[in-house]
């Protein structure tokens, strides 16, 4: 969006991107494409590419005057008509699109960057495929990842299941969008049963018209990863600084860390499972306690229930707040340090108790889950008061390591199967894909 006195001026002359327009500032005149402002951009100077094909900006001042001249065209990209060689010697892999920036064309007339899903267009992006493995590909949907609902999840892995099924891909690539990745990949981990093929989920964070963009490392890699050994869902991502070596991640037990640097997830309370050497293509087992490739189907297990809260205690929280929750199906708390809430044990006319409103959830049949808010290390109720008060209250977690992104993942899944509190209890603290670590790295 540019500033909103260039915004009214464009529509008042009927302007929009990709319109040819003439710019007059002063004597000097400027014909060109209107382009979108880049986020980082003036929004207070217009954008057009040039017919040179160079893109300069332009200070709208008091004197600044536009003109349409022509109305810009729709670009569409059509997918690339190269048919992907099928070579009998190497594995097939299936890549599909759910959104992100990691696999995109740049159409240059514009300068947008359209997604590229059909094998003709990965081939034509990302030519270092065709090396690694006979790649299908297709777009599930095109979405941020913020975007993603339950719902989406159901048809992931419903897609993910055809593939192996149906199609009988060798492993399968899901390009993905980075902030919610691990939501996904989590919930795949609980709906994907007895996989018999590596289900890959990656992403990148910056896409291919950005320079040190790290989608075609994450890419070749996951495809790598695809064709492994490692018969679980995982997300394959930059693990340094520099375009070395990929990180092989469990689906359960990774994070986004970083806001943008490439490295930005991370295996915790566990080592991540390999490495994956760029540019070799060579995969270096760092675990072994995984799933390996078998013969037969995969399972899917969709059934979700969404209506569940993830909240963070913090100073001052109020009961009343929590007690608004009960409305929701289930309830998992990012609780402090080794597992406390504010318990006003001390008689301290300001602090606030939560532990009779948790109690009241519990007993109105509403199941709260607790994880740790620091990420790292795991709860133990059992080392001061405000843990044991806690944990009389009949909480799920004592003693676990689980992350609360994925503690609410599998809550839903858990309330998708069961609404009774005891069967929830035991499904919770049932070991169904890695998600409780056995110690803590």
């Amino acid at each position: 969006m540019y500033s909103h006195e260039i915004e009214s001026l464009l529509k008042s002359k009927k302007i929009r991107i990709g319109d040819k327009i003439l710019v007059t500032r002063g004597k000097q005149e400027y014909v060109g494409i209107l382009m979108p402002r880049i986020k980082l951009g003036d929004i207070s100077s217009l954008v057009i590419k040039l017919p040179n094909g160079y893109n300069i900006g332009i200070k709208h001042e008091r004197d600044t005057k536009i003109r349409r001249l022509e109305p810009g065209r729709p670009i569409r990209f059509k997918p690339a008509e190269a048919v992907p060689r099928k070579d009998p010697e190497k594995p097939t892999v299936s890549i599909l699109g759910c959104g992100g920036t990691i696999a995109s064309r740049v159409e240059y007339t514009t300068g947008a960057v359209y997604p590229a899903f059909s094998p003709g267009d990965l081939l034509l992006s990302f030519p270092k495929l065709q090396d690694l493995a006979n790649i299908r590909g297709r777009k599930l949907f095109d979405l941020w990842s913020e975007d993603i609902t339950t719902e989406h999840w159901k048809i992931i892995a419903n897609e993910v299941a055809k593939e192996i099924n149906k199609e009988r891909a060798e492993g399968v690539v899901l390009m993905h969008g980075t902030d919610f990745l691990h939501y996904t990949s989590a919930a795949l981990s609980f709906m994907l049963q007895n996989l018999p093929v590596p289900v890959v989920v990656t992403a990148a964070q910056r896409s291919s018209d950005r320079g040190g963009s790290d989608n075609e490392m994450n890419l070749l890699s996951s495809v790598v990863t695809a064709t492994s050994d490692i018969a679980q869902v995982t997300v394959c991502m930059h693990a340094s600084h520099s375009d070395d070596f990929c990180h092989v991640n469990s689906g359960v037990k990774v994070r986004k860390m970083h806001t943008s640097t490439r490295d930005a997830f991370k295996s915790v309370n566990v080592l991540h499972y390999a490495k994956v050497w760029y540019p070799d293509s060579k995969i270096e087992y760092i675990r072994s306690d995984f799933n390996r490739r078998a013969k037969g189907d995969v399972k899917v297990d969709d059934k979700i229930n969404p209506n569940v809260a993830l909240v963070y205690t913090y100073p001052g929280i109020k009961p009343e707040f929590l007690q608004s929750l009960r409305n929701f199906d289930g309830v998992v708390i990012a609780v402090s340090g080794l597992g406390h809430v504010p318990t006003g044990s001390h008689g301290d006319k300001f602090a606030k108790s939560l532990i009779p409103t948790i109690n009241s959830l519990i007993h109105s049949g509403v199941p709260v889950v607790i994880a740790p808010q620091t990420i790292y290390g795991r709860l133990d109720l059992n080392v001061y008061d405000a843990g044991r008060m806690l944990n009389e209250t009949g909480v799920i977690g004592n003693g676990y390591d689980w992350l609360p992104e994925v503690a609410l993942v599998k809550l839903m899944w858990v309330l998708g199967h069961t609404k009774d509190m005891s069967k929830i209890k035991e499904m919770m603290l049932t070991n169904y894909a890695g998600e409780i670590g056995d110690r803590t790295v």
